[in-house]
Formats: structure tokens, sequence, C-alpha cells
């Protein structure tokens, strides 16, 4: 399967006759569609093959009464699998996913061949990315086969989610190379003044297929592991955006995303620690 996406991949972004097929793909009235029908009961039958083609242990969640496909997809795993680091000083990841960590130099983020962003693109000009020159850009990329539920990084305040109209293309790295993705998808963001990090948003874009982005609160206070939401199918990817001065962070995570690498993480776990 996963040899056949890429092979159909290829023929959307790198032909001719493939980019004219994309302006509809990549349409949210296409992915409003598609999960309406992946909500609905009469896609339950495609549970059973996403499942065994992914490698999904249905014993590790909360539930296997799925009544459609999105409540699978959206399954919620055991506590106990998914443990919070719980030191105040540990900056921990808020999903699972493929980390890649940069440097944000002159508001420039994402420098990918022949594109980069930059943090006011990413947030719709909010004044609020004055805050992240010279601050780290942590990007984490979740594929359909990982866990898509996302939580809380730290004790934090946060804002209202703010939502930014866009097109919807794959994130996945061949589209990265073509298009400016992460400034022109869907995406929706949220200013959190946490307890030991500073002034951290946190972006959820949007992708190809996405029915929706689902985040559970509003403004308000929340707890280190609380659940802030999740998206329904599709891949995605979660953007945090740290202030200059705040993590120690291993040279290792900015050398293997040099190299195009991207680094297994867990809901939970510690990736740096602050400084």
């Amino acid at each position: 399967m996963e040899k056949n996406n890429k092979g159909a991949l290829n023929f959307l972004y790198n032909t001719a006759l493939g980019r004219l097929l994309l302006k509809p793909l990549c349409s949210r009235a296409l992915s409003k569609m598609c999960g309406a029908f992946l909500s609905c009961r009469l896609s339950k039958p495609l549970i059973k093959g996403f499942v065994k083609s992914n490698g999904i242990k249905l014993s590790d969640y909360e539930s296997d009464n799925y009544k459609c496909f999105n409540d699978c997809f959206c399954r919620k795993i055991k506590p106990e699998l998914r443990p919070i680091d719980t030191e105040k000083t540990h900056f921990i990841s808020p999903c699972d996913g493929l980390l890649s960590v940069y440097n944000v130099t002159d508001e420039t983020v994402l420098p990918i061949k022949q594109s980069s962003y930059t943090v006011r693109e990413l947030l719709g000009g909010d004044p609020v990315c004055e805050k992240y020159r010279d601050g780290v850009c942590l990007v984490f990329r979740l594929c359909v086969d990982h866990y898509h539920r996302y939580c809380y990084l730290d004790n934090l305040k946060k804002g209202e989610n703010i939502f930014i109209k866009g097109r919807l293309h794959t994130v996945r790295p061949i589209a990265l190379q073509r298009y400016p993705v992460f400034v022109q998808n869907c995406r929706e963001y949220t200013v959190m003044e946490t307890e030991n990090f500073g002034t951290v948003t946190q972006i959820e874009v949007g992708a190809m297929l996405v029915g929706k982005i689902k985040n559970n609160h509003g403004s308000g206070e929340f707890a280190r592991g609380e659940e802030k939401g999740m998206f329904l199918y599709g891949g995605s990817t979660i953007v945090v955006l740290v202030e200059k001065g705040r993590l120690n962070i291993n040279k290792t995570f900015f050398e293997e995303t040099q190299k195009g690498n991207e680094t297994p993480v867990k809901m939970g776990e510690c990736l740096f620690t602050a400084i």
C-alpha cells in the first residue's frame, strides 16, 4: 500500500497531468465529503483492511467497538501506553510522529528546497510572530498509522483557537519540495502561556483528505498531558514555535533534520530540557 501511495503522489506532484488533478483533490469541499463518508456507518467495512495494512494492535486501545472508520482512526490509546513525563523542566512531545527541528533565522523557518516559510506567514500575520525571532520551530509529521490524538505539552493558559482557511496538500516530503504547504494548507493555531517554557504557539495543519482538525477547548487553563484535540482521517502535522533561549536541544536533532531524516517520537515523552 505504501508503495502504491508513493507512486500515486509522484504522479500527482511530478507530472503535468497530475498537477491538473491536484486542485480538486486539495479542495476543502472534497475533504469535507470524504470526512462525512468516513464518519458514517457505511465506512465501517474499511476498518478491517486499514487495521491489517498498518499493523495496528487494537488491544492497545480503550475500545474496539467502532461504528465508522473515523471512530477507529481516532481510537483512544490506553493511558499506560502513553505515560506523560511530569518533570516540570522536561519539554514533552505533544503527539506521536516524526520530528524535524529548525532554528528560526530572521523569521524564516523550514527552508525546504525552493520554498521557505516565515513565522508571520504560518500565523497569518499575527503580531505574536515577533516572539519567535531566533527561536525554534518543531515539526511533528503524523502518518496515517500514527496515533492521531495530541496533548498539552505543559501546564498552561491558552487563547482561542484561530482557524486559517486554505487548501489541503499532502504533508509528505514530495509535496513540501514543490509547494509552500504549511502556509497554503488549512491550519488552526493557539498561543499558549506555559508554566515552564514561555509563550509557545502550536499550529495544527490539515492535509489531503483530512476531514477535520478537532480541538477540544477554547481559551482557558489546562494541565500537561491533558488531551488537546485530534485529527480525523489523513496524514497531518503539528508545528510548535518556542522562543529563543528556552530549550536545551541536542545538536543531533538539527543534524538529522539537515540530512533529511525525521526522528520518531511518542506523545508524552521528554524531548528537551528547559534552560
